[in-house]
């Protein structure tokens, strides 16, 4: 072991990191981005399971000993000599676990809602990059794994109840906050330094804070359902189910729009009917009642119209998603989208498009794929 860390003193990696040590934690926490990205597949399967609890026990650890370390408790011990790369470590796992919430819900064809959670990585960057102290501000530190450890446990949860509801939503977040405040009142009551750097009630009020506008957040359902994706959205011209498979025939969108698969505008012939087909990805085991709710665009009071909400069960595990297919004959020109929904109403993906009525049938661009 002496040999490994004399060798490890002299690396050139041990040099670069203190070369470059105003850059390394964004570095690390990029790190844990890609790493996520490169080795996390679906949430149910045992290697990302033990991948994520890895990440969120360590990051645990880690933050015990980072904020007992200014008062000396490691001074002289085997953690001491690792002490310079505690907020590297905490770096790389705040990078690990965000990732997961986005890549998760990088096959969901909604893209603002992937998007939203890439907005709050790049916070999570900026604050980090710009606060005075980094990683080392307590507060940062702590109302950061707050969110982190929720998203943990909301995905987590479901998993393991296989079920997912606003109950189970619940009872992450209480899980979330009593871990949180357990390891909050752990490190005040054994570190001084903590005690002289923070207001306790202070930090608290602050958690409780985001745990509340998490909680306002799903009761106006801008929280997509965790740990349900949209894996596939389409709005097509026919969808046919042939020993096990779904013939969904639609119009190719240009190679150029990687954002969406099918032509945003519907030409439809004569009294065609519309479908909307969809994939879903659920854990395995798990059931859940989803629904496809149409609407219309209203251009004179401007307003969405549901016209329908037609409802299936999804059953988990398939890799890629639970599929189902719905379908409309009395439809309007214009605007169109359908809200692939839960039973809560929370959104997992949305097919925009818009209705054209055409004299010929649509030859150009149309294919016809198995999913």
């Amino acid at each position: 072991m002496k040999r490994a860390l004399v060798r490890y003193r002299n690396s050139a990696f041990r040099k670069f990191v203190v070369k470059h040590q105003k850059y390394a934690p964004i570095l690390f926490f990029i790190g844990g981005f890609i790493f996520d990205t490169l080795t996390l597949g679906r949430i149910d399967r045992t290697y990302d399971i033990f991948v994520l609890c890895l990440h969120m026990t360590s990051l645990t650890i880690t933050l015990y000993l980072f904020n007992l370390m200014d008062d000396g408790k490691w001074v002289g011990t085997f953690i001491g000599r690792f002490e310079v790369y505690f907020p590297l470590a905490i770096q790389f796992f705040f990078g690990g676990l965000s990732s997961a919430y986005v890549i998760y819900f990088s096959r969901t064809v909604s893209l603002s809602k992937t998007m939203s959670f890439f907005i709050i990585l790049v916070l999570l960057l900026v604050a980090n990059e710009f606060l005075k102290k980094r990683i080392s501000n307590k507060y940062l530190q702590f109302t950061v794994y707050f969110f982190i450890s929720f998203t943990f446990f909301t995905f987590m949860i479901p998993v393991l109840f296989k079920d997912m509801n606003t109950t189970i939503f619940v009872i992450s977040g209480l899980v979330s906050l009593g871990c949180t405040l357990t390891l909050i009142t752990f490190i005040y009551a054994s570190s001084p330094s903590t005690r002289a750097e923070i207001n306790l009630s202070k930090l608290i009020t602050m958690v409780l804070g985001i745990y509340l506008t998490i909680n306002i957040f799903y009761y106006f359902k801008l929280i997509p359902p965790v740990p349900l994706a949209l894996e596939t959205g389409l709005v097509a011209h026919n969808v046919q189910k042939t020993n096990g498979k779904y013939l969904v025939t639609y119009e190719k969108d240009e190679w150029y729009i990687f954002w969406r698969a099918h032509q945003i505008k519907f030409r439809r012939h004569a009294d065609e009917s519309v479908y909307i087909f969809s994939s879903v990805f659920a854990p395995t085991d798990l059931k859940k009642q989803i629904y496809h709710r149409w609407q219309w665009y209203d251009p004179q009071t401007e307003v969405w119209q549901i016209t329908e909400d037609i409802g299936f069960d999804v059953t988990g595990g398939r890799d890629g998603g639970f599929r189902g297919y719905t379908y409309k004959n009395n439809v309007k020109e214009g605007l169109w989208k359908v809200e692939i929904i839960t039973e809560e109403e929370l959104v997992i993906g949305v097919v925009d498009f818009e209705i054209v009525s055409t004299e010929t049938i649509p030859q150009k661009g149309v294919v016809t794929k198995s999913f």
